[in-house]
């Protein structure tokens, strides 16, 4: 089961980013917390071990991080975060999503090719190690239409 939390939910959300990403690129309860209370913020956490962190403004939203446990992994999990984080945001509005990953991340872009989003841009030097990463976008499906 996936479902919508806010700032109170922010030290389970650390928790399975603290599990799912190296130290240096963990996310902190207190950093959750912080994009949680911003207007728009939302979190989506699994009990199967995933979470995903996305804020939706006006017509647009942006998915900030998602994060599977090594444990959950290639059983689908991911692509059931994003379409849920995709989902959330049409259904406060936004009619496109945007994120950023590392160009280097091939089994991230496949997940994001595959629920249909194509690269807009590229920030070069995006990452503490230097790589760069790709501007990704895709459209979303308004609520009350069909498959949304």
């Amino acid at each position: 089961m996936i479902r919508v939390v806010g700032p109170a939910h922010a030290p389970a959300l650390a928790a399975v980013h603290a599990e799912a990403f190296a130290p240096a690129e963990a996310w902190d309860a207190a950093s959750l917390a912080a994009q949680l209370r911003l207007p728009g913020g939302y979190g989506l956490l699994a009990e199967a071990g995933g979470m995903a962190l996305a804020q939706a403004a006006a017509e647009q939203s942006d998915l900030l991080t998602i994060a599977v446990i090594p444990a959950a992994r290639r059983a689908g999990l991911g692509a059931a975060l994003l379409r849920a984080a995709m989902q959330e945001a049409a259904r406060r509005g936004a009619a496109a999503m945007f994120l950023e990953v590392a160009e280097t991340n091939t089994p991230a872009r496949a997940l994001y090719a595959a629920a249909g989003f194509v690269p807009v841009g590229r920030r070069r030097d995006y990452y503490t190690d230097g790589g760069d990463a790709l501007v990704l976008r895709a459209g979303l499906i308004p609520c009350g239409s069909a498959g949304g």
